[in-house]
């Protein structure tokens, strides 16, 4: 059994603390007790045990720089704002105002499109020529169900929108789905799905 002794002494250079302890050992079967001790100056543990208490306070007093979650209904509306600023942006004819949300790796399928559109640089050529051919276009987001994960977000909603283009009045309704990426504290759309659905549905 290991035993333990702390205890204060009076020596010349003043108050001492003492810690002994007793380490039973067995040496060719000969049951044997060794002895360590170890002593402090009273006032060295004293101000050791000082610094020590004053750190751990200042440590906890420290302001927490660990990332603050962001409220999930907030990035839930940046989502929905950020598609309804590319919409605002095809409505007043800014190329590059939509453009300021397509990401690079953007891919789409468009309502009627066989093959799917790779690559930032044919959206904003596709949507250019169309704002080119359209005016009065709307649209509106109907039921959007937003998920986030992260910095990914998808967004799955029903749309109507109305307009004119190549001078004839058009007016259609469909489902969608886009997922966003966050860069730099933006959301980007990367991908777009939409389905045209039957007049009246």
């Amino acid at each position: 059994m290991i035993n333990q002794e702390l205890s204060l002494q009076d020596s010349a250079r003043g108050p001492r603390l003492i810690f002994r302890i007793a380490l039973p050992i067995k040496v060719e079967n000969n049951p044997i007790v060794i002895f360590v001790e170890k002593n402090f100056s009273a006032m060295k543990t004293l101000c050791y045990t000082f610094i020590l208490v004053f750190a751990m306070i200042w440590m906890n007093c420290q302001p927490s720089k660990e990332r603050v979650p962001v409220d999930g209904s907030i990035q839930e509306a940046e989502v929905k704002a950020a598609l309804k600023e590319m919409w605002d942006a095809i409505e007043k004819r800014d190329i590059d105002r939509y453009a300021g949300y397509v990401h690079p790796d953007f891919t789409q399928f468009g309502e009627n499109d066989s093959t799917l559109r790779v690559g930032k640089e044919a959206e904003v050529a596709a949507i250019g020529d169309y704002m080119k051919r359209s005016h009065d276009v709307h649209t509106e987001m109907i039921d959007p169900h937003v998920t986030i994960s992260g910095d990914v977000a998808w967004v799955a909603y029903y749309w109507s929108d109305s307009g004119f283009t190549n001078e004839l009045a058009f007016a259609s309704h469909g489902k969608s789905t886009r997922i966003f990426v966050r860069e730099n504290g933006k959301w980007l759309c990367i991908h777009g799905h939409y389905t045209l659905l039957p007049v009246g549905s």
